[in-house]
């Protein structure tokens, strides 16, 4: 368990930078040889969330990673694991508060840091039991028709959603709406889902919501729109997994460029585009999806 330095932040710009300028962002394929989209999660089950995230994706697609698993050495050694001999491990950052009496006034005080954890992947480890190493179901893809759960998801997230023969995609922020073509025009039911999924995450952005744009439809303390436009492909990635869409977004050039204009000019964007996705993503609660998906099978 190792302190970050302060260099963390240029050395995760970097590592994102390169996969962009290599055409293929971590989040928008974080699986490789056909192995389908997942959040990464714990030893124990739980999603990561935020940077790890994206820092765990990046290292799956370029490792190959099948298994959403990853754990520590000695949780490997308790669950009866065995991180095979020359295995490289991965890093996951914890973020907390410790307290400590102020040298100026005399009081308690909390104190932000941040640690990093080595994690090897489930696949790097030998021995563990048998749920560890299964593959997820395959992702549905709506090759033919829409689906009515993620409809009925998606019509009651509460925002206005509005349909017509105008072919553009946007997030109204003046009128608080979001504006999708008709289904029918799109070359298939994922693009559409993925597409609202993306104008969904600009809708969490309201000043009456998260407040990441002013009532003047700015970004807050950002003149680069691109910015926001990161934080919801992130965060309409993340909803994506979790609602079982293999996202498949087909940015401009100009939207790449833009993002790494703004990775270039500040190496803690990242982190602070992957925390406001992250918390978009849990505005929606994907997870209702999940369960009205589960009660379904279940009857």
């Amino acid at each position: 368990m190792a302190k970050i330095q302060f260099d963390v932040y240029q050395e995760v710009a970097d590592a994102i930078l390169a996969e962009i300028e290599k055409g293929t962002p971590p989040w928008r394929q974080p699986w490789s040889g056909g192995a389908v989209a997942a959040l990464p999660q714990k030893w124990n089950g739980e999603d990561y969330s935020g940077i790890n995230v994206i820092l765990l994706w990046a290292t799956a697609a370029a490792r190959g990673f099948m298994s959403p698993r990853w754990m520590t050495f000695r949780q490997a050694q308790e669950l009866g694991g065995m991180v095979r001999k020359g295995e490289k491990s991965s890093t996951s950052i914890k973020y907390g508060v410790f307290e400590r009496v102020s040298e100026e006034t005399g009081s308690p005080e909390e104190v932000p840091y941040a640690r990093a954890y080595r994690v090897f992947n489930a696949q790097q480890i030998d021995g563990l039991p048998s749920e560890f190493y299964a593959q997820p179901e395959p992702a549905r893809t709506f090759d033919t028709e829409t689906d009515a759960r993620l409809d009925a998801w998606l019509m009651s997230r509460g925002a206005d959603i509005r349909t017509s023969d105008e072919p553009r995609a946007y997030y109204h922020m003046k009128l608080d709406l979001i504006h999708l073509p008709r289904v029918e025009s799109f070359y298939s039911p994922t693009g559409y889902y993925a597409t609202a999924l993306h104008e969904l995450m600009h809708w969490t952005g309201h000043h009456t919501r998260l407040a990441r744009l002013d009532e003047a439809g700015e970004v807050k303390g950002r003149r680069d729109y691109a910015f926001e436009e990161l934080v919801a492909e992130l965060g309409a990635c993340m909803v994506g997994v979790k609602l079982g869409i293999a996202p498949d977004f087909s940015q401009s050039a100009a939207y790449v460029e833009s993002w790494a204009k703004v990775l270039k000019e500040d190496k803690r964007a990242i982190f602070r585009a992957a925390a406001a996705a992250q918390a978009a993503a849990d505005y929606v609660r994907p997870e209702e999806a999940e369960n009205a998906a589960e009660e379904s099978e279940a009857a």
